[in-house]
């Protein structure tokens, strides 16, 4: 017997997740010579981070209620999701993995974070984020096709 969805471990991530993207999407319009110092910059590795978090801890969440699934390392994590099927195996090594790679930079090595790298991401890849909540929508929507109960 495997563990239910638990809905109020997953739905305010969602919510917070949404709010980051949208408040990373409005940090991306600011010209790079404004963004590249002081708050807009501050608040893109913030919102990227809080993001990030939310991303993986749903992801930690239902690879728990999967026999086998449990994993620690961040990377890990994002290949378990492709490896189950709860996300496409490609997109998992193109884009969760590499969003591991970022979280864990952004905890970790903050003070060396370089603003134009930044920059282009929040320019070219917070749709990776979307398609991700995409799929953790279609997985809440039926997660009797996933193999889970919700609660």
């Amino acid at each position: 017997m495997t563990l239910p969805i638990e809905k109020e471990a997953i739905f305010p991530r969602l919510d917070g997740i949404r709010k980051n993207i949208a408040k990373l999407r409005e940090l991306a319009k600011i010209p790079f010579n404004q963004f590249k110092t002081g708050d807009p910059f501050d608040l893109a590795q913030h919102h990227l981070r809080l993001a990030l978090e939310g991303v993986f801890n749903i992801a930690t969440h239902l690879l728990s209620r999967i026999p086998g699934g449990r994993a620690v390392e961040y990377k890990e994590i994002a290949r378990k999701m492709g490896q189950s099927g709860l996300v496409p195996a490609e997109f998992a090594e193109r884009a969760l993995v590499p969003m591991a790679g970022l979280r864990n930079f952004l905890v970790h090595a903050y003070a060396d974070i370089n603003p134009k790298k930044l920059y282009e991401i929040l320019n070219q890849h917070l749709n990776d984020v979307e398609f991700y909540l995409e799929q953790i929508k279609n997985i809440l929507e039926a997660p009797e096709k996933f193999g889970f109960e919700m609660n």
